[in-house]
């Protein structure tokens, strides 16, 4: 199978037109920028980092979208509410479910329809494609149960050298086969079948265990970005993450 498909959108697989967005960690490693404010809510270049992943999510075409808070989730709730450009349900949890535990809590609004998820804490520039658009073109649900948007290690700013995952040519990606470092890491956008939270009985738990199950099953698969990106999880590197984009630096490594 090649790593990225050609089709245009009238042939892309369905996709649901709600999509998820996660917002409602605790942003530990951010304080004292989140002492009285949740993560979502900090700016890059002027723009919240929940309203640049919402807005990737408007340009492609996404008509609602599922934000789950927690943390000072009332702040969460109320920006939302400022929004015009698409319906936003919030769902604000009473306890932290982790990242699988908060998309399964949403599944019920995904029509049983694969469906985008991002992170509300690594933003992304494009590139010389819409990105969403490249990860809808690049699903194949008949190969995949899972499509990650990834970066090569060495180009993602903000990460270590570990690496989450090492990227085949064919597109799958694998990490218990071998040993870190490894080629990519995931940055944020990923397309999910709501049939993978099934053999997950769990109700707190993280992604990493679909991505186990599917990598398991061969049918883990990650595209490349062809733009940049920033993992925003320190003071220091929401300071860097901002400077670079205000004095024309980027976030290119």
């Amino acid at each position: 199978m090649p790593p990225e498909n050609t089709m245009n959108a009238q042939e892309r697989a369905p996709l649901s037109t709600t999509a998820m967005v996660l917002a409602a960690g605790m942003g530990m490693r951010m304080r004292p920028l989140t002492l009285q404010k949740p993560k979502p809510l900090l700016t890059i270049n002027g723009r919240t980092m929940l309203d640049l992943a919402i807005d990737h999510l408007v340009a492609f075409g996404i008509q609602r979208v599922v934000v789950n808070c927690f943390y000072l989730g009332e702040q969460i709730e109320a920006h939302m509410a400022t929004r015009r450009d698409v319906e936003i349900i919030t769902l604000h949890e009473t306890e932290l479910l982790d990242t699988g535990g908060g998309v399964r809590n949403a599944l019920p609004h995904f029509g049983g329809l694969p469906f985008f998820s991002l992170n509300a804490d690594l933003p992304w520039i494009e590139g010389p494609a819409p990105t969403l658009a490249r990860l809808a073109d690049f699903w194949d649900p008949a190969h995949m149960d899972a499509a990650l948007l990834m970066m090569p290690t060495v180009k993602a700013c903000g990460f270590g050298a570990k690496g989450d995952f090492n990227l085949a040519p064919d597109g799958r990606l694998s990490r218990h086969d071998s040993t870190p470092p490894y080629s990519h890491v995931w940055i944020s956008a990923q397309i999910l079948k709501p049939e993978n939270y099934d053999p997950i009985t769990d109700r707190v738990f993280s992604n990493n265990r679909v991505w186990d199950i599917a990598e398991q099953h061969g049918r883990l698969y990650g595209l490349e970005h062809d733009g940049t990106c920033y993992h925003v999880d320190t003071p220091e590197k929401w300071e860097d993450a901002n400077a670079r984009l205000m004095d024309g630096r980027g976030w290119t490594l």
